[in-house]
Protein backbone atom coordinates (compact mmCIF):
# COMPACT_ATOMS: atom_id res chain seq x y z
CA UNK A 1 0.00 0.00 0.00
CA UNK A 2 1.47 3.30 -1.12
CA UNK A 3 1.27 6.22 1.26
CA UNK A 4 2.51 9.77 0.95
CA UNK A 5 1.98 11.71 4.15
CA UNK A 6 2.59 15.44 4.25
CA UNK A 7 3.31 17.49 7.32
CA UNK A 8 4.48 20.96 8.22
CA UNK A 9 1.70 23.16 6.93
CA UNK A 10 0.22 25.95 8.98
CA UNK A 11 -0.27 29.66 9.37
CA UNK A 12 2.64 32.00 8.70
CA UNK A 13 2.97 35.74 8.28
CA UNK A 14 4.05 37.21 4.95
CA UNK A 15 7.81 37.03 4.71
CA UNK A 16 7.94 34.04 6.98
CA UNK A 17 9.15 30.50 6.40
CA UNK A 18 7.74 27.00 6.54
CA UNK A 19 9.16 23.59 5.77
CA UNK A 20 6.89 20.91 4.39
CA UNK A 21 7.81 17.27 4.61
CA UNK A 22 6.46 14.20 2.87
CA UNK A 23 7.10 10.70 4.11
CA UNK A 24 6.65 7.96 1.55
CA UNK A 25 6.06 4.27 2.05
CA UNK A 26 5.18 1.37 -0.21
CA UNK A 27 7.35 2.53 -3.10
CA UNK A 28 10.99 2.25 -4.09
CA UNK A 29 11.41 5.87 -3.19
CA UNK A 30 14.81 6.44 -4.76
CA UNK A 31 13.44 5.63 -8.22
CA UNK A 32 10.62 8.14 -8.09
CA UNK A 33 10.49 11.73 -9.17
CA UNK A 34 9.09 13.51 -6.14
CA UNK A 35 7.28 16.78 -6.32
CA UNK A 36 5.18 19.35 -4.60
CA UNK A 37 2.00 20.77 -6.11
CA UNK A 38 -0.44 23.29 -4.73
CA UNK A 39 -4.03 24.23 -5.23
CA UNK A 40 -5.56 27.48 -4.12
CA UNK A 41 -9.34 27.96 -3.84
CA UNK A 42 -10.89 28.36 -7.26
CA UNK A 43 -7.67 27.53 -9.06
CA UNK A 44 -6.25 24.48 -10.74
CA UNK A 45 -3.58 22.40 -9.11
CA UNK A 46 -0.15 23.56 -10.21
CA UNK A 47 3.35 22.23 -9.91
CA UNK A 48 5.56 24.02 -7.42
CA UNK A 49 8.77 22.02 -7.61
CA UNK A 50 10.04 18.55 -8.24
CA UNK A 51 13.23 16.60 -7.85
CA UNK A 52 14.24 13.70 -10.04
CA UNK A 53 15.66 10.42 -8.87
CA UNK A 54 19.09 11.77 -9.75
CA UNK A 55 18.56 15.01 -7.84
CA UNK A 56 17.77 17.37 -10.68
CA UNK A 57 15.37 20.02 -9.54
CA UNK A 58 12.68 22.10 -11.20
CA UNK A 59 10.88 25.12 -9.79
CA UNK A 60 7.98 27.06 -11.13
CA UNK A 61 8.99 30.64 -11.82
CA UNK A 62 7.00 32.18 -9.00
CA UNK A 63 8.95 30.30 -6.32
CA UNK A 64 12.47 30.36 -7.75
CA UNK A 65 14.94 31.73 -5.24
CA UNK A 66 12.48 31.33 -2.37
CA UNK A 67 11.69 27.61 -2.22
CA UNK A 68 14.07 24.67 -2.05
CA UNK A 69 13.13 21.06 -2.63
CA UNK A 70 15.28 18.25 -1.31
CA UNK A 71 15.07 14.54 -0.81
CA UNK A 72 16.52 12.00 1.58
CA UNK A 73 16.45 8.59 -0.03
CA UNK A 74 17.62 6.92 3.18
CA UNK A 75 14.57 8.23 5.01
CA UNK A 76 12.13 8.14 2.08
CA UNK A 77 11.31 11.79 2.55
CA UNK A 78 11.05 14.86 0.38
CA UNK A 79 10.97 18.36 1.82
CA UNK A 80 10.07 21.80 0.62
CA UNK A 81 11.73 24.70 2.38
CA UNK A 82 9.65 27.80 1.75
CA UNK A 83 11.09 31.22 2.53
CA UNK A 84 9.82 34.75 1.98
CA UNK A 85 6.28 33.48 1.80
CA UNK A 86 3.69 35.64 0.10
CA UNK A 87 -0.10 35.65 0.42
CA UNK A 88 -0.30 34.18 -3.07
CA UNK A 89 1.60 31.11 -1.84
CA UNK A 90 -1.38 30.16 0.31
CA UNK A 91 -2.84 26.87 -0.86
CA UNK A 92 -3.17 23.21 -0.09
CA UNK A 93 0.18 21.65 -0.87
CA UNK A 94 0.32 18.09 -2.16
CA UNK A 95 3.19 15.66 -2.31
CA UNK A 96 3.48 13.65 -5.50
CA UNK A 97 5.51 10.63 -6.47
CA UNK A 98 5.79 9.68 -10.12
CA UNK A 99 7.52 6.85 -12.02
CA UNK A 100 6.34 6.04 -15.54
CA UNK A 101 2.59 5.40 -15.19
CA UNK A 102 2.70 5.21 -11.41
CA UNK A 103 1.39 8.46 -9.96
CA UNK A 104 0.74 8.83 -6.25
CA UNK A 105 -0.57 11.74 -4.18
CA UNK A 106 -0.67 12.67 -0.56
CA UNK A 107 -3.73 14.04 1.17
CA UNK A 108 -2.43 17.60 1.22
CA UNK A 109 -1.42 20.08 3.88
CA UNK A 110 -2.77 23.60 4.21
CA UNK A 111 -0.45 26.59 4.03
CA UNK A 112 -1.97 29.91 5.03
CA UNK A 113 -0.02 33.15 4.60
CA UNK A 114 -1.65 36.00 6.41
CA UNK A 115 -0.90 38.75 8.87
Amino acid sequence: QVQLVESGGGLVQPGGSLTLACAASGIIFSRYRMGWYRQAPGKEREVVAYISSSGITYYTDSVKGRFTISRDNAKNTVSLQMNSLKPEDAAVYYCNGRLFIADYWGQGTQVTVSS
